[in-house]
């Protein structure tokens, strides 16, 4: 069963500053609303290959919730993505048969500013190298909304690759391929000079590009991802943007509230993907 890449969600700590530093980079930045819960607000930077960025700030201390400690412990910053189903629940079903630890499907929900309510289902990993579920019961044009919206001052069209840290990437890719079912498995490639292993996922269009440290390298950009799963632990490192613009660019993370984004000339999520694993770990 086919996923593909939905959206990638940036704990922030102020809704109104993160809208007017991502516009003031390019982006056409979208009011939410608030979910279904009241804890959380967000806004949206929709993308015309369907995928988005969610930028998302508590309204309340919630502290049983992983978002909220990853932002009390490290700052704002990536702390999830998503893949969209078709069927939440047989997705589930079928990782689960795979031997993968998914639970679900869950209900959410957010009340647009506009008076609109929506309403998905979710599906969570147990492990947080794994992207969560997120599948629409109402129409998706209202949770992703279409036409301008999705077109950017800066030229972005879509999200070419998401870098994800892991600690063992023989056993992140076995659960890639029990999530993904009859997905090819990319072999783990050794970058020379740098002390990583990565290997692509596709996912769609676009590919999960997963990164590990070498066993005992002392090469910088190893330690450095060593020490980013030592403190803030497995998951999103890096996101590579495709553009109509000819040329590369990494956004300054100070405008990005901590998110590691860097904007490549093409949508050929191969290429694009390398691009991002070097902003990722030696940016």
């Amino acid at each position: 069963m086919s996923l593909t890449l939905d959206h990638i969600v940036i704990r922030v700590n102020d809704l109104e500053r993160v809208i007017a530093d991502y516009t003031a980079l390019g982006f056409t930045v979208q009011r939410g609303g608030t979910h279904a819960d009241g804890v959380t607000h967000n806004a949206l930077v929709g993308f015309a290959d369907g995928s988005y960025l969610e930028l998302i700030a508590f309204l309340q201390p919630a502290p049983e919730r992983r978002w909220w400690l990853l932002g009390e412990r490290h700052g704002e910053g990536y702390v999830d993505f998503a893949l969209l189903p078709h069927n939440v629940g047989a997705v589930v079903d079928a990782a689960r048969a795979r031997g993968l630890d998914y639970e679900g499907p869950l209900p959410g929900g957010r009340l647009r500013p506009d008076g609109a309510q929506l309403v998905w289902e979710l599906g969570r990993p147990a492990t947080p190298d794994l992207p969560f579920l997120c599948g629409d019961v109402t129409p998706r044009h209202l949770r992703v909304r279409e036409g301008e919206v999705r077109e950017h001052a800066n030229g972005v069209q879509g999200i070419a690759s998401v870098t994800v840290a892991v600690r063992d990437i023989v056993t992140s890719l076995a659960r890639y391929r029990a999530l993904l079912g009859s997905a090819p498995a990319p072999q783990p490639l050794t970058l020379a000079g740098v002390g990583i292993a990565s290997a692509a996922v596709p996912v769609g269009d676009a590919a999960v590009v997963l990164v590990s440290p070498l066993p005992d390298s002392q090469l910088p950009a190893a330690l450095d991802l060593e020490h980013h799963l030592a403190t803030r632990g497995e998951g999103v490192l890096g996101l590579t943007l495709s553009s109509s613009v000819a040329t590369t660019a990494s956004l300054p993370v100070e405008q990005t509230h901590g998110a590691r984004i860097s904007v490549h000339p093409t949508a050929d999520a191969r290429q694009a993907a390398e691009g991002a694993l070097v902003e990722a770990t030696l940016g």
